[in-house]
């Protein structure tokens, strides 16, 4: 039976889930996500080494064959970064929208004055004056298990 390898063109279908077991993300439709999906149902195409995935899921993706599973560990600093308690900061109530009232916990949208580009920030905790945002990936700090299912090596 052929084995996938470094080059070929496949297509996979996979889980990712946290270490508390919460799944963030999956090609499958059947399985619930925490989180809104990131990526459409029915399986992902790339070609291994291509850079497309997590390094780890590519890498293990070589020398399968079609039908195989595999669990991959990403660490969080090939995820989603280290978190990063410089990326937590506090802003005056006058410095956000009149129309938003921050609740711990919302999303928030911000932009400087100069700048297209957007980042969306997490409220921590809302204050009086001030209110503290988190700008760190939501996942930062997290490893990745990953349940990987090679599907077809299409080339």
């Amino acid at each position: 039976m052929k084995k996938a390898q470094k080059g070929d063109q496949v297509s996979f279908n996979f889980i990712v889930r946290l270490d508390d077991g919460s799944v963030i993300d999956s090609t499958y439709d059947e399985v619930e996500c925490e989180t809104d999906h990131e990526v459409d149902s029915g399986p992902m195409q790339l070609t291994i080494g291509d850079g497309t995935f997590f390094t780890q899921v590519e890498q293990a993706l070589v020398d399968m064959t079609e039908g195989a599973t595999k669990n991959v560990v990403v660490p969080a600093e090939d995820a989603f970064g280290a978190y990063d308690p410089d990326q937590v900061f506090s802003l005056q109530r006058d410095q956000i929208p009149m129309d938003f009232t921050p609740e711990e916990g919302d999303l928030l949208e911000l932009s400087a004055e100069d700048s297209d580009q957007a980042e969306v920030v997490k409220v921590l905790a809302v204050g009086d004056d001030e209110i503290t945002l988190d700008a760190n990936h939501p996942y930062a700090g997290q490893r990745l298990n990953c349940e990987i299912a090679l599907e077809k090596i299409l080339s």
